[in-house]
């Protein structure tokens, strides 16, 4: 039976270094050795969906929102900066810059098609900064809007109507707050439309003005839509060792936040609320997030769909009502671009927050961000400020873990006994049990007293897990010395070693399990789940140690006290 245990023993243990060595290998940007993942193709023309291609929870009329168009043949708009597709003859690419953005335009309806932000640079970035929207041959990411006639019938102005930039500052000077972006559309369909995009200095929330003008003889009744458009290819660089959502979200105050699968909008599985009279639609990805928003109270049917070949889109469409000729009719909505700051997106909408997403441990997350956070404010240093609040933790904790190691150190107390009587009884079982419970019974010992109180911690510390992992505030905040980025992982290993040291340390101290197989599972899933944290961002790997180290000091005075001089366990593996 031994040799059985100790073969499926092996076994997992083999398994599990040769998924390690596959994401080693995608670490380094080479193809995965055993479980390749192909990357899909992006839709290189998109043509207009048809009524049986669309819409995957859509609207009436969201089926007549136009597909966009991913050209191949990228080329750069301007030196170091967002690589775009190849414009026709008709169409111009604007390079608008502030303090915090570097935005590019495509007068092909007025598109944002490109972004890039100035304060998160890549580690060996050499152009204006981590690129977000982007339409080139290897990426589709726009954020579009434009007319559609509904039920009415007739043709208006879309995000694939050519449009004229009015002249105007491409560059927020200094001491100027604003700056705006104007694109006109020449008549559709006896409609003009008119977009306005207003940037403010150190935001990432832009205002868009659509003033839709009636320049016909005749009332005509337009719908205005506003949609975000993706690949479904994931992010470049995330790593497969934490899961990270990619995709569309949307935001209602009835539905609340619901997250939509790629995978479920090509398997026409979605349920999300349709209409709506507040919220947002979004695309999301680890650290950064786009949002349409519209003020509350407009009516809104919302919409996902697959566009084209590993494309899609989610959006809301907004009726205008009758505009009578000459007249026209203004909608405001803003779009945001940019990354996961907790406090700005807060500031921005109510529930924008929640695309910064840690699940169904939001309840204790918020509050332990806030308090990062604050700690932050006061120590300016992200790694000291993650030591500090896990100091704190282990204080918050310190009655639930003394009582944890109590039990603990009187389990090391009586286990010579338990294991002299488990070899003098090994061949009664039944009397064994029986004898063991009577000892822990006088020596007045729970074997599961130490299981309890770090069991209600767990939780506590998953979701400080998703706190460090979702901040966008962690991505290239350095340290100490060797560590630049506590996004990222060590490019020494040396706090995963220090981390398995530690790890192992903690585990010697511990009371020797009865069972031998236990024993000896109790050492090997420290080093497994350890070595997976060569692999993780350094932020996460400091919070371990930190709690490592003071549970080993906490356990080490706690034994003490008791008359339970440490010892270290150390592995018997027969």
């Amino acid at each position: 039976m031994n040799d059985i245990r100790r073969t499926i023993l092996w076994v997992i243990f083999g398994f599990s270094m040769v998924l390690l060595w596959d994401q080693w290998q995608i670490f380094n940007g080479n193809k995965a050795t055993f479980f390749p993942v192909p990357v899909k193709p992006v839709a290189s023309s998109a043509a207009p969906a048809s009524p049986s291609g669309v819409p995957v929870a859509t609207p009436a009329g969201a089926s007549a929102v136009p597909a966009p168009m991913a050209t191949p043949g990228a080329a750069a708009v301007a030196p170091g900066a967002l690589p775009a597709s190849t414009p026709s003859a008709t169409q111009e690419r604007l390079v608008v810059t502030t303090d915090v953005l570097v935005l590019t335009f495509d007068t092909e309806g007025g598109t944002l098609m490109g972004s890039a932000f100035t304060q998160y640079k890549e580690a060996a970035d050499k152009g204006p900064g981590f690129v977000l929207l982007d339409q080139s041959a290897a990426r589709v990411y726009v954020a579009q809007s434009g007319l559609i006639a509904g039920g009415a019938g007739g043709s208006f102005p879309t995000h694939k109507t050519p449009m004229t930039a009015v002249p105007g500052e491409r560059t927020l000077k200094d001491g100027q707050d604003s700056m705006e972006v104007k694109f006109e559309s020449a008549d559709v369909g006896g409609v003009k439309l008119v977009k306005t995009y207003t940037i403010k200095r150190g935001a990432y929330d832009i205002a868009v003005r659509h003033d839709v003008v009636n320049t016909g003889a005749a009332p005509v009744v337009p719908q205005l839509y506003m949609q975000l458009v993706r690949d479904g290819n994931p992010p470049p660089g995330e790593s497969s060792f934490y899961s990270t959502f990619t995709g569309p979200a949307i935001y209602t105050e009835a539905q609340k936040y619901q997250k939509v699968e790629f995978k479920d909008i090509e398997k026409n599985k979605v349920d999300v609320e349709k209409q709506a009279t507040n919220g947002y639609i979004a695309m999301v990805q680890h650290y950064f997030a786009t949002a349409w928003i519209l003020a509350d109270g407009i009516q809104r049917d919302i919409f996902l769909r697959k566009v084209d070949t590993n494309l899609y889109s989610v959006g809301m469409i907004t009726a205008l009502g009758s505009i009578a000729p000459g007249s026209t009719k203004t909608v405001d909505a803003r779009l945001f671009v940019g990354p996961q700051e907790e406090n700005q997106l807060e500031a921005i909408a109510p529930g924008l927050e929640l695309v910064k997403d840690y699940g169904w441990l939001t309840i204790l997350a918020k509050p332990l961000y806030w308090l990062l956070d604050k700690l932050h404010s006061f120590i300016h240093n992200w790694g000291w400020a993650i030591v500090a609040l896990v100091v704190l933790l282990k204080i918050a904790f310190y009655w639930l873990n003394a009582k944890a190691y109590a039990s603990m150190a009187k389990m090391k107390a009586v286990n010579p006994k338990i294991m002299e009587m488990r070899e003098r009884l090994k061949d009664k079982p039944q009397e064994m049990q029986q004898a063991m419970m009577k000892m822990y019974k006088d020596e007045k010992v729970n074997p599961m007293g130490g299981c309890f109180p770090i069991m209600v911690q767990i939780p506590v510390f998953i979701a400080l897990y998703w706190v460090l992992l979702s901040s966008v505030e962690m991505r290239n905040a350095p340290w100490i010395l060797w560590i630049k980025d506590l996004s990222a992982p060590d490019p020494y290993f040396i706090l995963p070693i220090v981390m398995t040291l530690t790890t192992m340390l903690q585990t010697a101290l511990n009371p020797t399990p009865p069972d031998p197989m236990q024993a000896k599972l109790m050492w090997f899933m420290p080093l497994i789940f350890s070595v997976m944290f060569f692999f993780f961002p350094a932020g996460l790997v400091l919070y371990w140690i930190t709690n490592n180290i003071l549970s080993i000091a906490q356990q080490w005075v706690i034994n003490t006290r008791m008359g339970v001089p440490p010892q270290f366990n150390l592995p018997k593996f027969k």
